[in-house]
């Protein structure tokens, strides 16, 4: 079912990343307008009202075989106010293809129900690990240049957790080389600016394998790319080897069982088992005085920067040797 079904007749975009959504809906009102502007109107003032939409959409269209009615941030109407809106939904004029965004407060579920009887749900977000790759990959099928598959993969390392940039970087690469264009990495670098944030798990990953260059490295992407503030970066260190000496001595059979001790799903709590059993009691115990004395360090007690005091606790907890 493609988005320019005529059976379909509302959209709900949603997602945590303003860009994103953003931009979603823009694929949304070219694929649905045919690029014609003078079928669009989108209703985004903060003195819109529920009773402007929902006439709107009982308008036909001019000049055009579908009307497309934007609203935006749905979420700031209670499910009262909505009365108008839901009554469309319930009967929709056939030449109008509504599109909503979340935002604003919490979308009405009584709202979400009726746009997934005549209509889609989308969520407009990234997600994390394989599903932002799987994410970046169906963006760049369709992506106004080609990237060969290294490039692909340069460019999804060098984002991070920054998705919401990709959008923006590709109608670059287009406009310079224009569309269609192959864009290998040498073309690529002058357009990618500073590297975007990473997830925890990218700093711990490279600690647990021992090494202090590519954790140092990770560090530093985290506090300038991702604008994570020391404190959150020692939370986050913290609860990885929290979570070991957790597990240490517990007797824990599996995976399964770990994660229910810990409250995690299967995959973070065999890598938490099967760190603990790398490094040993002494280490985790080691682990655990390193990140005290830091967190004295950042409260102020040496008073020495915090950068350098989360520089010196990554390179010594990459250097416990395990057994």
């Amino acid at each position: 079912m493609t988005t320019a079904d005529t059976a379909l007749h509302a959209w709900l975009v949603k997602g945590d990343d303003t860009t994103l959504v953003a931009d979603e809906v823009r694929r949304l009102v070219a694929e649905l307008s045919g690029g014609d502007p003078m079928a669009v109107e989108d209703l985004s003032g903060d003195d819109v009202t529920v009773a402007a939409i929902a006439d709107a959409c009982q308008t036909p269209p001019f000049l055009a075989a579908r009307r497309v009615v934007v609203a935006r941030e749905i979420g700031r109407f209670l499910s009262e106010e909505l009365k108008p809106l839901l009554a469309w939904l319930g009967d929709p004029l056939p030449t109008t293809a509504l599109i909503l965004t979340g935002g604003g407060g919490q979308v009405s579920v009584k709202l979400v129900n009726a746009v997934k009887k005549v209509g889609q749900v989308l969520d407009a977000g990234a997600g994390s690990g394989k599903a932002r790759e799987q994410w970046l990959r169906e963006r760049l099928r369709s992506a106004p240049v080609r990237l060969d598959a290294r490039t692909a993969a340069a460019l999804g390392a060098h984002l991070g957790e920054d998705v919401s940039r990709l959008p923006a970087l590709l109608e670059a690469l287009a406009a310079a080389y224009g569309e269609g264009a192959r864009v290998g990495e040498e073309e690529l670098e002058p357009f990618l600016g500073q590297a975007g944030g990473i997830a925890p798990w990218d700093l711990t990953d490279a600690m647990d394998r021992g090494d202090p260059a590519d954790a140092l490295a990770q560090l530093h992407r985290m506090l300038e790319g991702g604008d994570r503030h020391p404190l959150a970066v020692m939370a986050s260190l913290h609860r990885h080897y929290a979570s070991m000496l957790r597990l240490d001595g517990s007797g824990v059979p599996d995976e399964k069982a770990a994660a229910a001790l810990l409250g995690t799903a299967p995959y973070p709590a065999k890598k938490a088992m099967t760190q603990a059993s790398r490094l040993g009691p002494a280490n985790v115990a080691k682990a655990i005085e390193l990140l005290g004395a830091a967190d004295l360090d950042l409260r102020g007690s040496t008073g020495a920067p915090d950068v350098v005091v989360l520089e010196i606790l990554v390179a010594r907890l990459s250097r416990l040797k395990g057994r």
